[in-house]
């Protein structure tokens, strides 16, 4: 121990300036040193220290530039790309109408053309029921035009003599000759 307190004591001892040796009181000797040091790097290094900081805030500055770059370039493209959004909005929202308006024209023109076909059907069954219709009076007119005339047979022949016949017969035959005349 007792050297440790002499190495305190001896703080205040400096050996004379004509020897040269080594100090080793180190809390003497630590600050002297760290001073020389720190003062050597400062001189020597500062210009050293000094262009690696410019670099460094060149480097830095930059990529500032850089990235402003890129961001002025990306609003750009966003721009654009908002620009085309719109543009294909607009696009999707003209063809929306147009298809919902062909469908229109479409549905108008199923309705009209199913209309017509039923006003086809329609005129296509009133006619055929005006056919029919006058087909089934044709054949009640030929049935009781036959009726009727086997009726008047039935009476001529029940009521006629066969003088009565003979004289008939030759007064149509007069009418059929008188009208062979004409047409001659």
């Amino acid at each position: 121990m007792k050297n440790v307190t002499d190495s305190f004591v001896s703080l205040g001892h400096w050996p004379s300036a004509g020897s040269f040796g080594f100090n080793t009181d180190i809390l003497a000797t630590n600050p002297i040193n760290l001073s020389v040091v720190l003062g050597v790097l400062i001189f020597f290094g500062k210009g050293v220290l000094s262009d690696l900081l410019d670099n460094r805030k060149q480097r830095i500055l930059s990529t500032i530039r850089n990235s402003e770059e890129l961001r002025r370039g990306a609003i750009e493209q966003l721009e654009r790309a908002r620009d085309r959004l719109q543009k294909v909005e607009m696009e999707a929202d003209e063809y929306r109408m147009n298809g919902y308006s062909e469908i229109e024209r479409e549905k108008v023109n199923l309705i009209n053309a199913t209309s017509y076909s039923l006003e086809q059907f329609e005129n296509y069954k009133n006619e055929t029921l005006h056919f029919e219709q006058q087909r089934a009076i044709n054949q009640v007119r030929q049935q009781v035009f036959e009726q009727a005339l086997q009726g008047a047979l039935g009476t001529l022949n029940s009521c006629l003599n066969s003088e009565l016949h003979f004289r008939t017969i030759s007064t149509n035959i007069g009418i059929l000759g008188s009208m062979e005349e004409i047409t001659d």
